[in-house]
């Protein structure tokens, strides 16, 4: 029976705005004065790089930052180092804008929760299941959550780089069900990455895979984690 559910941050509960957006307010916050077409340029050349956190990986990897990006969510500085670097390879028309960049990400801002996260989360409330949230990051998204008011929804934290061990390790997962109190096989993971996510099985979780699609493309993937919580 499943007791507990272990959700994802990025791609599952929540995403991050779109290149251009998470540019445009940097840019703007600078001061920068910038014509429609550059900011398309740079946007253009920033996905290409995948120097978004949250956002597609890099199309084509420099082989000088592949070990830092393996490891990237080992630690908060790996994590900016991995992507501000990413974001110095955008060729940006400010050498400053690489830090703001990753700092904008890290803002509630920068963040939507998907159009069924509260009422997914608030309904599992109701049915006493155990929520966690296990994510690959190199920063507290505790703040996110507290500002659009879904905190008091989750009962544990479990983030890569406060552990210093990343998904699809076990052990992070691990340490998810030991917070909930509850054995791994009761213990639903759901997240959009067959590969990090899926890694709960090795413990014997059951697992459940969404999309990581913009929020206005995906209204209510999550509702089907409580029809798989009442069947387990």
């Amino acid at each position: 029976m499943v007791k507990g559910v272990m959700f994802d941050f990025s791609g599952t509960l929540f995403r991050i705005e779109s290149v251009s957006e998470w540019l445009g307010a940097v840019v703007a916050e600078a001061g920068l004065d910038m014509s429609a077409d550059e900011l398309a340029a740079c946007a253009g050349r920033l996905t290409v790089t995948g120097a978004l956190p949250g956002g597609a990986p890099p199309r084509a990897l420099p082989s000088h930052l592949e070990g830092l990006w393996r490891e990237r969510d080992l630690s908060a500085e790996q994590h900016r180092a991995a992507y501000t670097a990413l974001a110095r390879e955008a060729s940006l028309p400010s050498a400053e804008l690489a830090e703001a960049l990753y700092d904008r990400h890290r803002t509630s801002a920068a963040w939507r929760p998907y159009p069924d996260t509260e009422a997914t989360l608030r309904a599992l409330r109701g049915q006493g299941v155990s929520v966690a949230v296990v994510s690959n990051i190199g920063w507290d998204l505790r703040p996110v959550f507290r500002d659009h008011a879904v905190d008091g929804l989750v009962d544990a934290y479990v983030l890569s780089f406060e552990h210093g061990v990343q998904k699809p390790d076990p052990g992070l997962f691990r340490a998810a069900c030991d917070k909930l109190g509850l054995p791994p096989e009761e213990v639903l993971m759901v997240g959009d990455d067959r590969v990090a996510d899926a890694g709960a099985a090795a413990l014997g979780c059951p697992v459940h895979l969404v999309d990581h699609l913009p929020v206005d493309r995906r209204p209510n993937a999550l509702r089907a984690v409580l029809g798989l919580v009442q069947e387990g």
